[in-house]
C-alpha cells in the first residue's frame, strides 16, 4: 500500500466522512501532480495566499477574481514578479466569481472576500465540485453553518477554513506537550482576539500605516466592509484565531464538543473616541452609533467538562495578544507572559519558567521539518503551513485537517454570542453539527508528516 493510500485511509476514517467526501473528482489525485487553483478575492489577504501559491511548483494559478481594479493590478504584479503565466482575470462585479467556478480546469478555490460573502461563495463552489479553502469566518448565522455542513455532505466536497493560528509555532509546541500529557488532564483554556484594529477599521488608503476616520465607501481594504459589522452587531465577531488551536487541543469534534455558551459585552466607547481624537467632534462619523462592545467575553462549556474563555477586544489601545492559556492538572501555559509552570518539573515551586526552553524542547515535528520552507511567510510562517495543508489535502483528494465541521463549529460562536448578549447573558445551547459522529472520531490534526 503506497503512502498516499495510507494517508487517505487514516484521514478519512478520522474525519468519519467516508467516501462521501471523496468522490471520483476530475482533478489530480497524486501528491506529485499540480493543483489548478482559482482565487476569489485578491485583496490584501487574498494576495498573501496568492504570493505563497505562486512560489510553489505544484500549483498553477488559473484564474483570479475581484471587484476592484486596484487589487487585480496588485495581484498581477505578484504574478509577474514570480515569473508565472498570467491567469484569467475576472473583474465583473460581485457575482463575477461564478464565471471562475464555471471553469472545468480549476480543481480548487481560495475565497478571501468580505465575511458576508463567504457562505454563498462556499456553497456555490462546493456545488460546482471545487475543493474549497475559505478565509475566516465561514458562516455568519447558525442557519448558514448548517447549510455549509449539509452541502459538503451532499456534494462530497471538502471545505477548509484557513485558520492559520492553529499552525503558530508556539501553539503547535504546546499541542505537542498536551499530547504527551505534560499538562495532565485539561481543565480550563483561554484565547481570543485582542488586537487594536482602529487603524484597520478606519483606513483611507492614503497613509502607508493606515489610520484616519473613514470606512465604508470612503475606506480602503477591510475598512470598506469590516467596520460596518461593529456598527450593526454586538458579539464575538472574530473567534476563530483563539478557538481554533484550543479546540484542537481539547479534541473538539474528536471525542469532545461544545455544549453551551454564555456571552457578555461591555459598554461602547473606543471607536467613537478614536474618531473624535483623529477627525474631531464635528466629523460626520462622530455621529455613528456603534453596537459592538469594546470587550466581549464568552464562556463555553464542553461535553468533557472543560471551560473555555474567549475575549474579543479590538476597539481599545493595546498590544496584540491572542491571550492563550492552557491549564491542566499538572501545569499551565500562558502566552501573554510567555511562561510555563509544570508541577514537579519547573525550576522552582510556584514560580514561572520562561516558556522558551520548554517550547524549543517540544517543538512540533512539522516545524522542525518545514520551518525553513515557512521562513519569510506571513504571520511568522504559519501562513505557509495553513496553505500547505490546504494544497496537499486538495492534491490528495482527502479531508483537510481543519474540515467543514471545524469551520462551522468555530464560526457559530459569533451568532450564538450575539444571541446570548441580546438575551442578557442567557446560556445558549451549542448545535451538534456532527450529529453525534464526534463521539468516535480520533484527533489526527498535524500528525501527518506534511500537514
Amino acid at each position: 500500500m503506497n503512502s498516499s493510500r495510507r494517508t487517505f485511509l487514516k484521514t478519512t476514517a478520522a474525519a468519519t466522512l467516508g467516501a462521501s467526501l471523496l468522490p471520483s473528482l476530475g482533478f489530480s489525485s497524486s501528491a506529485d501532480e499540480k493543483l489548478r487553483l482559482g482565487f476569489i478575492g485578491v485583496g490584501l489577504r487574498g494576495q498573501n495566499h496568492l504570493e505563497l501559491a505562486l512560489s510553489r511548483k505544484d500549483v498553477d494559478v488559473v484564474a483570479i477574481c475581484d471587484v476592484q481594479q486596484r487589487m487585480i493590478d496588485m495581484s498581477l504584479g505578484l504574478v509577474a514578479t514570480a515569473g508565472k503565466p498570467k491567469p484569467q482575470v475576472i473583474l465583473d462585479g460581485p457575482n463575477g466569481y461564478k464565471k471562475l467556478l464555471d471553469r472545468k480546469d480549476i480543481d480548487a478555490v481560495i475565497i478571501a472576500t468580505p465575511w458576508e460573502w463567504h457562505t454563498v461563495m462556499c456553497l456555490d463552489a462546493m456545488n460546482a465540485k471545487k475543493y474549497v479553502g475559505c478565509e475566516v469566518i465561514t458562516g455568519m448565522t447558525v442557519e448558514e453553518c448548517w447549510q455549509l455542513v449539509n452541502t459538503s455532505e451532499k456534494t462530497g466536497m471538502p471545505l477548509m477554513m484557513l485558520e492559520n493560528v492553529c499552525y503558530r509555532r508556539d501553539v503547535m509546541a504546546v499541542m505537542n506537550m498536551v499530547r504527551q500529557n505534560m499538562f495532565g488532564e485539561l481543565i480550563h483554556l483561554q484565547g481570543g482576539y485582542q488586537h487594536d484594529l482602529r487603524e484597520v477599521k478606519f483606513n483611507d488608503g492614503v497613509s502607508p500605516y493606515g489610520g484616519g476616520v473613514e470606512f465604508g465607501e470612503k475606506g480602503f481594504s477591510e475598512a470598506q466592509w469590516r467596520t460596518q459589522h461593529s456598527v450593526d452587531r454586538n458579539g464575538d465577531l472574530y473567534p476563530t484565531h483563539g478557538i481554533g488551536p484550543i479546540a484542537m487541543m481539547a479534541n473538539i469534534n474528536r471525542g469532545n464538543r461544545f455544549t453551551k455558551l454564555v456571552s457578555y459585552s461591555t459598554k461602547v466607547r473606543g471607536l467613537h473616541e478614536h474618531i473624535v481624537k483623529t477627525g474631531g467632534e464635528n466629523h460626520p462619523n462622530a455621529k455613528v452609533k456603534f453596537k459592538l462592545g469594546d470587550v466581549v467575553s464568552t464562556l463555553i462549556e464542553t461535553s468533557n467538562q472543560e471551560t473555555i474563555l474567549l475575549q474579543h477586544d479590538t476597539n481599545l489601545p493595546r498590544p496584540y495578544s491572542i491571550g492563550f492559556r492552557v491549564q491542566g492538572t499538572k501545569g499551565i501555559w500562558m502566552d501573554l507572559n510567555k511562561s510555563i509552570y509544570l508541577e514537579g518539573q519547573s525550576k522552582q515551586a510556584h514560580r514561572w519558567d520562561d516558556a522558551k526552553e520548554w517550547l524549543e524542547k517540544y517543538d512540533h515535528p512539522l516545524w522542525k521539518k518545514y520551518g525553513n520552507d515557512a521562513a519569510g511567510a506571513g504571520h511568522g510562517g504559519m501562513d505557509w503551513f495553513v496553505l500547505n495543508a490546504f494544497i496537499e489535502s486538495a492534491k490528495r483528494k482527502i479531508a483537510p485537517p481543519q474540515d467543514v465541521y471545524d469551520a462551522v463549529t468555530w464560526s457559530a460562536i459569533t451568532p450564538l454570542s450575539e444571541t446570548s448578549i441580546k438575551q442578557n447573558g442567557a446560556s445558549i445551547e451549542f448545535p451538534d453539527f456532527m450529529r453525534g459522529k464526534w463521539q468516535n472520531r480520533k484527533n489526527t490534526f498535524a500528525l501527518d508528516d506534511t500537514y
